[in-house]
Formats: structure tokens, C-alpha cells, sequence
């Protein structure tokens, strides 16, 4: 009985932590022919061919790394750290560590080191034996007063009481505070992965991904948003739509999410945000399989992963804000009659001046030999 336990809690964390079933496709269909990926900071002393403003902190193998002035360095060894987040300060990272039966937060230095483990879900010596008793921290960010740590947790665990159903829920816990002093922002669904990767407003609510089954049966995400804790809340997106992984431009006006539509792909995907309510989806990219979208700090564009070719492993991809915000053509000059009093006959009318065509902005592919973890969110610091 035991083992079929540890089985059924194994395969749930692996749902869990993947996030979006497209991950789990592309993963089997990796080349036997394709190279294998080389550290990022292989790439030192030549600098990559494109450099990004500011610096972009991301994960591989289980490392942390940041990347400014076109070069890698290593912020911690291949340990199981994952999914860095920024502090509004900029002064801190947080991370989750992975170990083989639970995760925790942590808040880390810039450069890596770590400031304070930010919670403790390993289970009690005497419970150690049992998987079930362990907890998982996942997709840490900081309330923009940073007095709150938001994070997706699967517990309590209370025994007899899906004391093995690894679903994730949004909870908000004070920094530097234990999980009794939390509380379960978000009721998840059942068997689905849950609750991740949660987005604090200024105005105090919450946006996040909710995972869910729909009437086929079907595993999709939506995005939701909600105001308070306890709340149901409510859907941003339809189930139809399969959009997840919510990144909030620096205005707060506009919400970048990568969408399935309920096939193996994943479109880069952006709308309008009122503080509310989403505006109508705009499909950006559509011929890759995007991952993890982030705006830039200085609003320049989107940066993403996705794969480097087919069956090919996922790399830095960058996009300009004219690809998806074009300039406004030039208006056509209202001609003016020449001077000279009246003329004989009517005018002749102007051809009008033709309107240029704006050039086609395309992703520019920031890497070409790594292997991004594309459950890892990205974070950028300006």
C-alpha cells in the first residue's frame, strides 16, 4: 500500500512541477541527433551575439544563473534551485530549492547567496519515512510592500485528508514567518496540479494560473483573477483558450501568457489589463512552442523560451515591442492648391502617397547551445 502511495504522490509532484502538459511532449520528442546542451557559462570569454538591457536571472540543471552584458556567470551550484523571482526592490532574488521529496523558499543575494530559507516543508524526523507528511513551495514572489511572501504550497499535510494529493494553492504568509501564520488564498481543483504561479498586484489582489478539467476532460490552465482571500475569485481566460504562465508589463497595463487553444503548441499571447478584466487576446508569436514570458524592465520587448529548432532544447529568445506595437504609418500630406488665382477647370486630384509598409519584426534568438528549464520563470532586473 505503501509504495503505491509513493507512487501516486510521484507522478502528482510531477504534474505539479511541470505546469504545462506541451513540456511534457516536447521533452519526449527531444533528437537523439541534437547536441547536448553546454553550461551557459561556456560561453565565457565570448560574448553572445545579442546582449539584453539590464540582466536576466534563469535556470539550468538545477542552477541559477544571471546573464548581463552578453556572459553568464553562476549564481549557485546544480543543487536543485529553480524559479527565481525578483523583490520590487531589486535587491534580492528568491528561489525554490528542489530536493527529492519536498521544496523550499529562499531568499537569496544577487549574486546567489543565500539570505534566509523562507520555509521548511521537510517533515518531521519521525514522520520521514513517509512521503506523504513532506510539503512543496513553488513560484515565490514578494507582495509589492514586500511584508508578504505569495507562493503556490501544497499543505498542510493532515493525515487522512488527501494526505497524497499534491495540489497547489496560493497562500500568503508574512516574510520571515512560519506557514501557521499564513493563509490559503485559492481552493484548488481537485487532481489537477492547482494553483501556481501567482502574480501580486499594488492594488492587493492576485492573478494566477488555475488548472482545471474541461467538460472532454481535458487538463487546461486559465488565468484568474482574485481580490481577497477565501474568495472564489474568477476566470480572466476561458478553458477553451488554455492560456498560463501570467508576467505584468512594468505599467501594469498589459498581461503577456503563453495559450494552448487545446493543442501541443503554446502561443506568446498578450492583452490588456484594467485592474479587472482582461482585454481581447492578441496572438504574437504562433510558430513556437513559447515558455515563461517576461517583459523588460524598460518596456523594449518580451523575452521568452522556447526551442532552438525542432525536437531541439529551449533557449533565450527575445522580442522587440515594434513586433507587437507597431508604429502608426505616416500620415498621407493633404495636398494645398497652388497659389495664383483661379484656375480653368478643376483640380487635379493627387495621387495619393503610398503608406510604407512596416518591416517584419521577428524573435531574435538570444541563445543557440543551452538547455533551459521551461518551468523555470525567468526573472529581469533593469
Amino acid at each position: 500500500m505503501i509504495s503505491r502511495y509513493v507512487l501516486a504522490v510521484c507522478l502528482a509532484i510531477l504534474m505539479a512541477v511541470t505546469g504545462v502538459s506541451t513540456y511534457i511532449y516536447v521533452g519526449s520528442r527531444q533528437s537523439k541527433a541534437v547536441a547536448p546542451p553546454q553550461k551557459p557559462t561556456a560561453a565565457i570569454p565570448r560574448a553572445q551575439g545579442y546582449t539584453l538591457p539590464g540582466t536576466v536571472y534563469i535556470e539550468q540543471s538545477g542552477a541559477l544563473y544571471s546573464y548581463s552584458a552578453g556572459r553568464f556567470h553562476q549564481l549557485t551550484p546544480e543543487a536543485g534551485w529553480t524559479q527565481p523571482a525578483l523583490s520590487p526592490d531589486g535587491n534580492s532574488l528568491l528561489a525554490v530549492k528542489r530536493s527529492p521529496m519536498f521544496s523550499d523558499a529562499y531568499l537569496l543575494s544577487l549574486y546567489g547567496a543565500v539570505r534566509l530559507q523562507l520555509t521548511n516543508n521537510a517533515a518531521p524526523p519521525r514522520s520521514s519515512w513517509d512521503s506523504g507528511a513532506n510539503a512543496w513551495s513553488f513560484y515565490p514572489r514578494l507582495s509589492p510592500d514586500q511584508r508578504t511572501l505569495w507562493m503556490s504550497y501544497d499543505g498542510p499535510k493532515v493525515a487522512g485528508n488527501n494526505y497524497f494529493d499534491v495540489d497547489m494553492s496560493v497562500w500568503a504568509v508574512p516574510l520571515g514567518g512560519s506557514i501557521r501564520q499564513g493563509r490559503s488564498w485559492t481552493t484548488a481543483n481537485n487532481y489537477t496540479g492547482g494553483d501556481i504561479q501567482p502574480v501580486p498586484l499594488a492594488t492587493g489582489g492576485l492573478i494566477y494560473t488555475k488548472y482545471a478539467y474541461d467538460p472532454d476532460g481535458n487538463r487546461v490552465g486559465q488565468l484568474w483573477f482574485t481580490n481577497r482571500a477565501g474568495s472564489a475569485g474568477r476566470a480572466l481566460t476561458s478553458t477553451a483558450a488554455g492560456c498560463a504562465q501570467p508576467s505584468l508589463s512594468p505599467d501594469g497595463h498589459t498581461i503577456a501568457m503563453i495559450c494552448t487553444y487545446q493543442k501541443q503548441v503554446s502561443y506568446l499571447t498578450i492583452a490588456s489589463w484594467n485592474g479587472s478584466s482582461l482585454g481581447p487576446l492578441q496572438t504574437v508569436i504562433s510558430d513556437q512552442l513559447v515558455a515563461q514570458p517576461i517583459w523588460a524592465p524598460d518596456a523594449s520587448g518580451i523575452a521568452y523560451m522556447a526551442p532552438g529548432g525542432p525536437a531541439a532544447p529551449f533557449q533565450l529568445w527575445f522580442l522587440p515591442k515594434n513586433a507587437y506595437n507597431p508604429p502608426a504609418p505616416s500620415p498621407v500630406p493633404t495636398p494645398t492648391p497652388s497659389p495664383g488665382g483661379p484656375h480653368n477647370g478643376p483640380l487635379p486630384t493627387p495621387s495619393p502617397s503610398p503608406v510604407p509598409t512596416p518591416p517584419v519584426i521577428k524573435p531574435i534568438q538570444v541563445t543557440t547551445n543551452l538547455g533551459l528549464d521551461a518551468t523555470s520563470p525567468l526573472a529581469w532586473l533593469g
